[in-house]
């Protein structure tokens, strides 16, 4: 089995993509090639797994310049050409398209020579390059039962997530109410300054309450200077800590009573199959605003809060945190809420869809 995966751009696209070429390595032996940009973390990310990457020049669209759109718009011709002399050399059996720059010109591509194409769509709202080919493309797989009216012949498949996250050491009896913020692996600046703006106002409400911050390079400094002059970290069984990063986010899940962060569609596949409590914070600027909706979607079934970073100011935030972390039934009906919401078989999930595909089409020829 051959197969193309196309798309990247950031970690939301990349790792479940890396994810689904494993599986499919594993199950079928498959020879997987990427095809991506080089503005992408696709360039450092699929090396490093050991999968092999071509690079097409295209960017963006959506939420850009003029200029920039128009760039693109003469980028584009060459890129369907370039993607399709890819395709013509390397003769997949399907071309997974997981979103991004790269996915719409090697998507387009692979539908004008007939070779079967799976979408591959973690968010509610599919991104751009998605709903370009939605109609066109010969199966999806798809977080949200609401995705599915996008595509043809979608299936809800969940998000492919580390293993980890489904089975987290239960946290030990008498362990003191613990929150984790974090912003992904670059932080998020609002979250950042809004926990340090809500220090004084945790510490009085909730006096023994354990943070766990995860600040990204740029405000580390800032943010631990905040948490000292608190008086919050130290050598006590309630230290909080703040971090650069964190590297093992599974265990750091499981010491976690309660999360504010973003809503990208890797972290609430990782909420979900954690079934942890969540104060979603989305990135306003989010292209098609994907977070916003993504989170919307949890806090339907009740399993996050929802608050605006238009909304993020102190008294606000500690208000949202102290209400939950003093409502230990509420945390346990929400972590049952998102639990229902987990996908843990979704990565083979989609290799089963990427067999049928390439199965199909060898059987036509």
């Amino acid at each position: 089995m051959r197969i193309v995966i196309a798309g990247g751009g950031t970690g939301g696209h990349v790792i479940p993509a890396l994810a689904i070429a494993q599986q499919l390595k594993k199950q079928f032996d498959a020879e997987v090639l990427f095809i991506g940009t080089a503005r992408g973390i696709e360039t450092r990310l699929v090396p490093q797994a050991g999968f092999p990457l071509q690079l097409i020049q295209v960017g963006a669209l959506k939420n850009v310049s003029l200029l920039t759109r128009a760039k693109t718009m003469f980028d584009l011709p060459r890129a369907l050409w370039t993607a399709g002399r890819m395709l013509n050399d390397f003769r997949p059996d399907v071309v997974i398209g997981v979103g991004g720059y790269a996915s719409g010109p090697a998507m387009l591509a692979a539908i004008r020579r007939r070779i079967p194409t799976l979408a591959f769509e973690p968010n509610v709202v599919p991104g751009f390059a998605n709903r370009v080919v939605a109609r066109f493309v010969s199966a999806a797989a798809v977080h949200f039962a609401e995705t599915q009216e996008y595509f043809r012949n979608a299936k809800v498949t969940g998000v492919p997530v580390r293993e980890a996250f489904f089975h987290l050491a239960p946290k030990p009896p008498g362990e003191p109410p613990t929150l984790l913020v974090f912003g992904g692996s670059q932080g998020a600046h609002a979250i950042n300054q809004a926990m340090i703006d809500s220090l004084p106002g945790l510490r009085a409400r909730i006096p023994n309450i354990r943070i766990i911050h995860q600040t990204g390079q740029r405000d580390f400094d800032a943010v631990q200077a905040a948490y000292r002059a608190s008086g919050m970290t130290g050598s006590t069984d309630a230290a909080s800590e703040v971090h650069k990063f964190i590297d093992d986010m599974p265990a750091t899940f499981a010491r976690a009573d309660l999360l504010v962060c973003r809503s990208g569609a890797s972290t609430v596949g990782e909420i979900t199959a954690a079934g942890k409590p969540a104060i979603f914070v989305p990135f306003p600027r989010a292209a098609d605003d994907h977070q916003n909706v993504n989170a919307r979607a949890l806090e339907r079934v009740g399993a996050a809060v929802v608050v605006e970073e238009s909304n993020l100011e102190a008294a606000y935030l500690v208000d949202a945190i102290a209400a939950l972390l003093s409502d230990p039934a509420r945390l346990q009906s929400m972590s049952a809420a998102a639990k229902s919401l987990a996908h843990p078989k979704a990565v083979e999930e989609i290799a089963k869809m990427v067999e049928r595909l390439a199965t199909a089409e060898q059987s036509s020829i």
